[in-house]
């Protein structure tokens, strides 16, 4: 069905707020219901959330994530000649109560110190950056998350952890849904790199509107084709129309409106996707309609729906070179 891999598909918004869990749980739940084999996996290690509308509480394994150094100094050695502060490209070097202390937020373990020091008194150490957590949802499908240490770089190499162990778990024939994190950052284009589609969610607003065309330049970017959920489209019917014009300039498959609904938020402080905790409610019966057309035109036929949604020609991406000394 998906040419023996499995089907990646990323659940994104180009800001937060719009609503972007709340799709992603639910239609994680919806198509494991309809028999397929799920792994749910949270694309946003800086503040991950997906398990908690899945309410797991522990997890299965959690396996640390190391992928860099810290410089730290033995004081015994020291003879405060001050070498080190000389040659640290970052300025991690202070002094502190009479010591040089090494900043280990600002320290990126490069070893210039060390080499520099004259008495051998700095010395690397591996960091531990976060944590793939890998769990099973009471509902019994798998999920993978992460989670960074504060103020550690590198969150985009996280995810791309956490798409690793999803794909593990799922093996062939199966589906992974990545709920990414808000923006366009790192994160964002980790979790876009190799997945099958991308499944963007706006608002109806100026802001909105901005941010999906700044996400989509990432989907082009990476030649996957897209389509469009727009989310509280009640609030600004002209605005919503406004988005979907822009929707079909550019070949992304349009799949519904979801109004504002008070039930979304109470869901979410019941840990439970909203099709879940209130099937009734106005928000769940369009996400129901919505992903009945998912199923049916995507995952049924993806190969057909890829061809006829996929970019004309991908989004070339052209970094902004300032020359030092140089304001933009």
């Amino acid at each position: 069905m998906f040419l023996g891999a499995p089907l990646e598909i990323v659940v994104a918004s180009g800001k937060g707020g719009t609503g972007k869990s709340t799709v992603s749980s639910s239609l994680i739940l919806y198509l494991y219901r309809k028999g397929y084999k799920i792994v749910a996996a949270d694309a946003d290690a800086e503040a991950p959330n997906l398990h908690l509308l899945f309410n797991v509480s522990s997890w299965d394994r959690v396996d640390e994530y190391s992928d860099a150094y810290i410089a730290e100094i033995d004081y015994s050695k020291c003879d405060m000649c001050g070498e080190c502060v000389n040659v640290c490209p970052f300025d991690a070097i202070k002094i502190v109560d009479g010591k040089y202390f090494i900043d280990p937020t600002i320290c990126e373990g490069c070893n210039t110190c060390s080499l520099a020091c004259p008495r051998k008194a700095i010395r690397r150490r591996r960091v531990v950056r976060g944590r793939v957590m890998v769990g099973r949802t009471e509902y019994g499908f798998p999920i993978v998350s992460a989670s960074i240490e504060p103020g550690r770089p590198n969150s985009g190499k996280l995810v791309t952890e956490v798409k690793n162990r999803a794909r593990e778990i799922a093996g062939r024939e199966s589906i992974v849904v990545l709920d990414a994190a808000a923006g366009i950052g790192c994160q964002v284009i980790s979790a876009f790199t190799g997945a099958s589609l991308a499944i963007l969610v706006a608002e109806p607003t100026p802001a909105g509107l901005s941010n999906l065309i700044r996400v989509h330049e990432i989907a082009k970017h990476f030649n996957l084709p897209s389509a469009l959920i727009i989310n509280k489209a009640d609030l600004d019917e002209d605005y919503a129309e406004k988005i979907i014009r822009y929707a079909e300039e550019e070949n992304i498959d349009f799949l519904g409106k979801i109004p504002y609904d008070n039930t979304v938020p109470l869901s979410m402080t019941y840990m439970k996707p909203v099709t879940e905790f209130s099937p009734d409610s106005p928000a769940s019966k369009a996400l129901m309609k919505i992903f009945d057309v998912v199923e049916e035109r995507i995952i049924r036929d993806f190969d057909r729906w890829r061809r006829a949604h996929k970019p004309s020609k991908p989004s070339i991406y052209r970094p902004i070179l300032i020359k030092p000394g140089e304001i933009i």
